[in-house]
């Protein structure tokens, strides 16, 4: 089974967030086999295109090592590049349809001559869900002390797949975060929420040498990804969650940057744009740039 491999979020080799790609998988190929292929190659996540089965252009299937994702942003980001490469894509073209567990997520293109340049996944709109109110607990939980919290809500936010946002007020401390389960799973549970995947960020700018707007990092030991480097399915949640709470207006919402995985040595650079009219949010999008490391052949 041959299959590509991108670096997504950037256009620098070995930094961003790795992806497997495997455009023509065998069409009889079962749930079971995608899995395991997927904790093989140990990414945060593989895809797997097939021929579409409704409204879309293809279909899609998404796996981390763990467990199957009905939506997720840098694979979607990726697999466009990939089909762009392969000419699944015909150079141009401005809009493809991606058919995934959600439905269907269209991703609109920006090309440089014949090459794919950049490309925008518009996600779902958002939801908002519980919250946590033992704030001193949950900061234990974490690895970091509530004085260490932004005054603004531990929230679930979902536009496809539900994560949990920690605003908090430095770099550094997101740096310092450490995830005790037990206790963690002791918050949940008095909070009646989910075991989400957590997404921490600051707009702390101390350090900044760039343009972003938050500096962020994604822990989700439960599905297998112990720490991800660039996270677009919370990223459309992460500015709908700004735009809501009033960190940013809406100009500024149209146009951020989070800068991920930089505790992991793999800046990842992922592009948000939120649209909203009379505080209503009507439109997210996630977008980004991936770039080709390897291609090669899976012997099954």
């Amino acid at each position: 089974m041959r299959y590509l491999h991108y670096d997504v979020f950037t256009s620098v080799p070995f930094e961003g967030n790795q992806l497997a790609v495997y455009p023509e998988p065998p069409r009889d190929i079962d749930v079971a086999r995608m899995q395991r292929i997927a904790a093989e190659m140990n990414f945060s996540e593989t895809t797997f295109v097939f021929p579409p089965e409704g409204k879309g252009d293809v279909r899609m299937r998404i796996f981390t090592p763990g467990t199957e994702l009905p939506l997720a942003g840098h694979p979607t980001i990726g697999t466009t590049f990939a089909l762009a490469r392969e000419g699944v894509i015909a150079r141009g073209r401005e809009s493809f349809v991606f058919e995934l567990g959600v439905g269907p997520i269209p991703v609109s293109l920006e090309w440089d001559g014949g090459d794919l340049a950049f490309a925008w996944m518009t996600q779902l709109l958002p939801s908002f869900g519980a919250q946590i109110a033992d704030r001193a607990g949950f900061a234990g939980a974490i690895g970091l002390e509530e004085s260490d919290l932004e005054e603004l809500p531990i929230e679930e936010v979902s536009c496809g797949v539900a994560f949990l946002f920690v605003p908090v007020k430095t770099r550094a401390a997101v740096d310092r975060v450490a995830i005790d389960r037990r206790a963690l799973a002791r918050a949940y549970e008095q909070a009646r929420c989910d075991d989400l995947a957590i997404f921490f960020f600051t707009t702390d700018r101390t350090g900044a040498g760039g343009d972003e707007t938050v500096y962020s990092r994604m822990l989700a030991p439960q599905f297998g990804v112990a720490e991800d480097p660039a996270t677009g399915g919370a990223s459309g949640p992460l500015g709908s969650y700004l735009l809501h709470h009033g960190v940013v207006d809406a100009a500024q919402a149209r146009s951020m940057v989070s800068l991920q995985g930089v505790a992991m040595k793999r800046p990842s650079r992922v592009h948000i744009s939120i649209d909203s009219e009379d505080d209503v949010i009507t439109r997210v999008r996630v977008g980004g740039k991936s770039v080709l490391v390897a291609e090669g052949n899976l012997l099954v």
